[in-house]
Parts: structure tokens; sequence; C-alpha cells
């Protein structure tokens, strides 16, 4: 039996937030979302990892923003405006990811996953579980806690 005639069950389904950084698609698992949001202050953090930001208050809770460009080591400029953040849980803690833009919650066949092509930067390696294929485009999604892992870089 070939792929497009096979009967999808939920269980071969995996629901991912997508977002744009950099004219490229990534996504995360739906599951490890909080909140979506546009920042309205960044407060910066002196001598904090290039990656982070900098800092926001989210309903009385001081959450960390992680810069996806710079942790993907992307270095087109960012897009004029705020951007967006998708705030993620890790340990008991909040961050958010500054990305360029947010896209659609999309279900995909686990089984269409691929894995990472032997071309794909070696950065985006370290921190992508796998890609689809969307249409004309590649989805690169990310394992977040590989993603929030940057005191090792620090």
């Amino acid at each position: 039996m070939n792929r497009t005639s096979e009967v999808r069950t939920e269980e071969d389904l995996s629901a991912f937030v997508t977002f744009t950084v950099a004219n490229h698609c990534f996504g995360v698992p739906v599951s490890r979302v909080q909140d979506i949001l546009t920042p309205d202050a960044i407060a910066g953090v002196p001598l904090g990892p290039v990656e982070v930001r900098g800092l926001i208050n989210l309903r009385g809770r001081i959450v960390t923003v992680i810069d996806v460009r710079t942790r993907l080591a992307l270095d087109a400029p960012p897009p004029a405006g705020p951007g967006k953040c998708v705030t993620v849980e890790s340990e008991g803690e909040f961050y958010t990811l500054l990305v360029d833009g947010v896209g659609d919650v999309v279900r995909l066949d686990e089984r269409e996953r691929e894995p990472n092509p032997a071309t794909l930067d070696p950065v985006w390696c370290d921190l992508a579980e796998g890609v689809f294929r969307t249409g004309d485009k590649l989805l690169v999604t990310l394992d977040v806690e590989r993603l929030l892992n940057i005191r090792a870089k620090a």
C-alpha cells in the first residue's frame, strides 16, 4: 500500500504552531505553546547571553525573551515592527520566542516527517527535530528544550 492510500489516524497526526524568521518557516509542538502575543516593551538584560533579547511582563509574570533570529544564526535584518512572541514553558519557567510572524496551527502526519537534510545548517541541525514538506516550502520543526538551552553558549 502506498503512502497516499494509507489511512491516517489521530495518533499519526501532530499539531504545530508555525512561525517565520527571515522568510524561513518553523514549527513547535502546539502542546508546548502557552500564548502568542505582540510584545509591548522588552527590557534589556545587561551582560546577558546574546540570544536573550530581554524580559517582558506577561500578566504579572517575568518572562525571558529569546531572539530566535539570533539563536538560529540568521544574519538577515529583522522586519520593521515589534515582531511576535510565541510563549512556551520549560521546567516551570516561561520563555517567549521572538519571531518575525506567526502562522497557523497545522496538523501533520508524523509518517511524513523527514530527517534533517545533510545540507541543513549545523546550528539548525542541533535544534531541529526534522522537516515536513508543506506545499512549496519546508517546515523545520524545532525542539523547544534545545532551543532554550542557551546557558552553555553564554
